[in-house]
């Protein structure tokens, strides 16, 4: 048995795989956003209720993140007060950036880059200088750092960062410094770039190492706390946790690395569409996670999700390998709210949790969740099964109060006014995560879920182009059940930069065996059988001159020979011209980073099929109830259970299919059939 936990910004979703039994059982509860070990905690013992088991018959649990503990600290600048050592005449990095504005502040002059984490007077050199070669040009001024250390202690920094140039080539003087620190101020976490982020670009790397030490005393103490409660409750639980990559790792490892398991829920979601869309036989996939706070938007390419190692985490460079998930504040739980113009705006800022939407009894502002609800989208006697009361007056009376009125227009209209609002960002999110990036989504099957997805996947389709959506098994929890079947995985990189014909082989293959031999390390020490250790090498490259490049495999088999270079230089040839459309076989190639992921599988996820039935969905029928549509009004359409359409059941829209945690809206001309795992899916 295996658990898998999505902690997010409004609930906390838990999935449990039982491999010998065939079973998956998953729920929710709110999450305690003071505590969210709590919340955790309270997941888990209710999955162990639903599943008739105890902490014994499991093997370990996985743990991903959403919109909590570490983005969170970035969103609010909570994060841990932070020191930065630098080599002398670096000291500005960080604010010196690539000297441009931010896309979105190309036309509005009151947007700008955000502050540095780490402000001017906590930024200290040291003397040192390590070459473009990894030669040593200066030797590290040992005095230089003593001095940098006890000014960081006395200014009372919890955590140091530090980053020296060209020391992703020669770690040397970062290991002393790091060692130096340690022995005058042993109470400071200490984060090294060559340990966190050992690769060319002097501000990326600096600006990721940056947001490892900002983030790793709270990431320290949220999972120290949460194994003492588990530990407590449960005695010994292995808990493993997920990274921004799509993979997991252990939780001793999660300590010292806190960028990685930032937005990590999300990655599970992208990882359990890839999963659907094998089952399917679709290969090119959006998915779409609308949760209580967040929308979060992935690819899958070629069956496997797009995978970068340059991101941004709130407006913040980071040079770490991460799914490429785009990241809105368009959730169910967004507030509707006026301009000072009269515009009506949706979010960014949510309910989440505490107080949560008006419907919920506690809050008193509108928000999507009571759009819906006052639309009739949402069955108020239904919510979590029906385990969750709603109340449809409260959610009628805020948006009323709030938006309706001062509008001067009804509530129905203010209601499918939020709707719209909430829907346009959600479309705007979906083309610059597809359009802007060279893929055009009317190739592509959407994957909709999170609590909230399944509502509004049908009109996201409609608007942007896409013909076919699939609501996957376990939408409300689907994040947390892409965590249970996510691999083991750590990632290793180590620069290069040369042109691919001066490159020697025999380099090559020293790189990637030592890297190789890091990664089979780790994995045996969390315990990973060889027989289950995957290992795959890639490389990033590009033409000479170019500021960006591109990564593609590298197989290998022993050691690599000059044929095998010249094999990876065609690859980048061949994925440049089916990227962008051109290539120049003439131009010089450049070889920049070398890049090795090292797996460690875990037992993949066997779905049973299920019995076949007749086209007609009688059986599965609850009934009638009066839904909003667009440019018809309120009209009565039939209402589903889910649970008991049967593969071969076909449904028109309109109609509302509803389960236990989520509910999906089939708008009008639309057409939904259950294949034999259960998956509805949706031609428009």
């Amino acid at each position: 048995m295996r658990i898998g936990i999505d902690v997010g910004g409004t609930f906390t979703d838990v999935v449990l795989i039982d491999d010998a039994g065939g079973k998956i059982h998953y729920t929710k509860v709110l999450t305690v956003p003071k505590n969210p070990a709590q919340g955790l905690l309270n997941g888990v013992e209710k999955i162990l209720r639903i599943a008739n088991a105890t902490m014994t018959d499991l093997d370990y649990m996985i743990h991903g993140h959403g919109t909590t503990i570490g983005t969170n600290a970035l969103i609010e600048r909570k994060g841990a007060k932070t020191g930065l050592i630098t080599t002398a005449g670096f000291r500005d990095v960080l604010e010196i950036a690539r000297i441009e504005r931010p896309d979105e502040g190309m036309y509005d002059l009151t947007v700008d880059l955000p502050e540095p984490l780490v402000p001017r007077y906590l930024r200290a050199e040291v003397e040192e200088r390590v070459g473009s070669k990894g030669e040593v040009i200066r030797a590290l001024d040992e005095a230089s750092v003593v001095r940098a250390v006890k000014y960081l202690k006395e200014q009372n920094v919890e955590t140091i960062a530090v980053c020296l140039l060209f020391s992703f080539l020669n770690p040397a003087h970062e290991q002393r410094v790091k060692q130096i620190a340690k022995e005058i101020y042993p109470e400071a976490f200490v984060s090294i770039s060559s340990d966190i982020s050992p690769e060319f670009r002097e501000f990326e790397r600096t600006s990721t190492t940056v947001i490892n030490a900002y983030l790793q005393p709270i990431v320290e103490r949220y999972i120290r706390n949460l194994i003492a409660m588990l530990n407590e409750k449960y005695g010994q639980v292995e808990v493993r946790i997920m990274q921004a990559s799509g993979g997991a790792m252990s939780a001793e490892a999660a300590r010292d690395h806190a960028v990685n398991i930032v937005n990590s829920g999300p990655a599970g979601g992208t990882v359990a569409g890839a999963f659907i869309g094998g089952m399917i036989g679709d290969k090119y996939l959006m998915t779409v996670d609308m949760g209580g706070t967040s929308f979060d938007i992935g690819l899958i390419i070629d069956g496997v999700p797009r995978v970068s190692s340059e991101g941004k985490f709130e407006g913040y460079p980071v040079k770490i390998p991460a799914v490429d998930v785009h990241a809105l504040g368009a959730g169910g739980g967004s507030i509707a709210w006026i301009d000072e113009g009269g515009a009506l705006n949706v979010g960014p800022k949510s309910a989440a949790a505490d107080p949560g939407p008006a419907c919920y009894g506690r809050g008193e502002l509108p928000v999507v969740t009571d759009a819906n609800l006052a639309l009739g989208r949402l069955n108020p006697d239904y919510f979590l099964g029906g385990e969750m009361k709603l109340y449809p007056d409260r959610a009628r009376a805020a948006i009323e109060k709030h938006i309706a009125r001062p509008l001067g227009m009804s509530v129905e209209d203010a209601a499918w006014g939020i709707i719209r609002v909430i829907n346009a960002t959600m479309v705007k999110g979906m083309a610059g995560s597809s359009i802007q990036k060279g893929f055009d989504p009317r190739e592509f099957t959407l994957i909709a879920f999170g609590g909230a997805g399944p509502l509004h996947a049908c009109e996201l389709a409609q608007e942007i182009g896409m013909k076919k959506v699939v609501v996957p098994l376990y939408p409300g929890a689907f994040s947390a059940f892409g965590l249970v079947m996510s691999d083991i995985r750590h990632d290793y990189v180590q620069t290069v930069a040369k042109p691919a014909s001066a490159l020697d082989p025999d380099e090559l293959t020293r790189a990637y065996d030592a890297m190789e031999q890091q990664a089979r390390a780790i994995l045996r020490e969390e315990k990973i059988a060889d027989k289950e250790i995957e290992i795959q090498c890639t490389a990033d490259l590009r033409y000479a001159g170019q500021a960006y490049e591109m990564n593609v495999a590298v197989p290998r088999n022993g050691k690599l020979a000059r044929k095998d270079v010249d094999a990876m230089v065609a690859r980048f040839h061949a994925q440049h011209q089916r990227v962008y459309e051109y290539s120049s076989h003439d131009e010089p190639v450049e070889v920049i980073n070398v890049r090795l992921v090292g797996i460690g599988a875990v037992p993949d996820v066997k779905l049973p099929k299920r019995k076949r039935g007749d086209a007609s969905p009688r059986g599965a029928l609850k009934g009638k109830r009066a839904v909003y549509y667009a440019g018809r009004g309120f009209i009565n359409v039939a209402v589903y259970e889910r649970d008991l359409l049967k593969p071969g059941n076909i449904v028109k829209g309109p109609c509302i299919i509803e389960e236990i945690i989520s509910s999906t809206v089939v708008i009008p001309g639309a057409t939904a059939r259950v294949d034999v795992w259960g998956n509805v899916i949706i031609e428009l």
